[in-house]
């Protein structure tokens, strides 16, 4: 038996293709609606989630270091260890060689991951932070050592595939977390760590590294104020419940997600995979070091070219039209000689990146910076790039305009500006 399906009329004649989907569409959404309940479609964008990175400072970090010592008793032990933590940290830094009282001069600061003190024994995993000012000038090197020069500011997606589903933000993953507790202060890629909360859960998820209109990138990443992209990507299996997990890690870069390179560690067990995924991260650092001293981890052409295109045209036809006379002269008194397209252009294209400081009691507070920051006329982006909740935050700002346009912008919305070397201190 065939069954017929006639299209729906009304008595006002047939109703339009167009209009049946509509109502269809209307109709869905009500039922799904009415099913699975509003809050859930709210908590798209709410929620706890989003982990804010660490503030890393301008100093060394060095992460993980493992000691085992013994002593006549466990003060001794302990100081034995530290020592022998600031030894190894030195090492992995690939310093010249120097005795522990020279070593000890540089060291700021020791961070205690986890200890275990004995009568005898101190058994612990530490972190050592070197003055930049002491120790990097010993640290300059070509073949992955702590550089004076940074990369440019690149945005990081974290991918991370577990159980068949990739994620970034959406909750609070492993991958994520190990991102924002990376010390990037010994690095010379200057990491854009977002922190995941709010709507950049929508915007930056595992979806995005397949995307390759350059007008989207652009609008992603004037948002956090970065010059390009990288993606490092993180694939879990599980071997069998409670069995070992096998990582597979790939370093991708670029808005065309290019492959750089690829490798496999594997975690014993669950417990194990936080630390998978701290040595993980490590190597991939070093991946990203390696394609930057060879000159592949540059910001793409691409991603400026049509700005450049647009700055072109605008200057050609402010030459065009010529300066204004004041509002106390006549055309002919205000009349100067045209400027040259070559010095309109470079007027115009006058971009500033201006880093920005502000108190941060609480995730309100940051908003609220960021909101202000880019209400300010000539602002083309502004991200942060470290957040310190009950302390000081750090923002990078660009703009068509220099420093004080920025800092006249702000006071104008009631802040209270502090001006310095290409560096600002905002505050309510």
């Amino acid at each position: 038996m065939a069954l017929a399906i006639t299209p729906f009329r009304t008595r006002f004649g047939r109703i339009s293709t167009a209009t049946q989907t509509a109502v269809g569409l209307a109709f869905a959404l009500a039922v799904t609606v009415a099913v699975i309940g509003p809050e859930r479609l709210i908590a798209q964008i709410e929620g706890d989630r989003g982990i804010p990175p660490i503030a890393s400072s301008t100093d060394i970090q060095v992460t993980g270091v493992e000691v085992n010592t013994t002593g006549k008793d466990g003060e001794e032990a302990r100081e034995k260890g530290w020592k022998e933590a600031q030894r190894k940290a030195w090492e992995l830094l690939k310093g010249p060689k120097m005795s522990d009282e020279q070593i000890d001069a540089m060291v700021s600061a020791v961070v205690i991951e986890r200890e275990q003190i004995g009568p005898r024994r101190y058994v612990a995993r530490l972190g050592v932070i070197f003055d930049r000012a002491k120790a990097g000038q010993f640290l300059v090197t070509a073949d992955g050592g702590v550089a004076r020069s940074r990369s440019a500011p690149l945005l990081i997606i974290p991918v991370l595939y577990s159980g068949g589903v990739g994620q970034v933000y959406e909750v609070k993953g492993q991958w994520q977390r190990a991102w924002a507790n990376f010390g990037t202060a010994a690095s010379p890629i200057d990491y854009v760590r977002p922190a995941g909360a709010g709507g950049e859960s929508l915007v930056l998820n595992a979806g995005q590294p397949g995307r390759r209109s350059r007008l989207w990138w652009r609008n992603v990443l004037d948002q956090f104020g970065a010059a390009d992209v990288i993606m490092p990507m993180a694939r879990l299996e599980r071997q069998w419940p409670g069995g070992p997990v096998k990582g597979t890690f790939t370093a991708r870069y670029g808005p065309d997600n290019k492959f750089l390179e690829s490798f496999t560690l594997t975690a014993p067990d669950e417990d194990g995979v936080p630390k998978m995924l701290g040595e993980a991260l490590v190597k991939i650092d070093l991946i990203y070091r390696g394609a930057l001293f060879e000159g592949v981890l540059q910001p793409d052409p691409t991603l400026v070219a049509d700005q450049q295109s647009f700055y072109a045209a605008l200057a050609a036809l402010r030459a065009a039209i010529g300066p204004e006379p004041t509002a106390t002269q006549s055309p002919a008194e205000g009349a100067s000689p045209t400027p040259t397209p070559t010095q309109t252009q470079s007027q115009a294209a006058t971009v500033s990146t201006v880093t920005v400081q502000f108190a941060s009691p609480d995730a309100r507070a940051v908003d609220a910076a960021l909101s202000g920051v880019r209400g300010v006329a000539g602002v083309q982006g502004a991200g942060t790039t470290s957040i310190a909740i009950g302390g000081t935050s750090v923002m990078r700002v660009t703009m068509a305009g220099d420093i004080n346009a920025l800092a006249a912008g702000l006071r104008a919305r009631g802040w209270q500006v502090t001006v310095g070397n290409n560096a600002l201190s905002i505050r309510r």
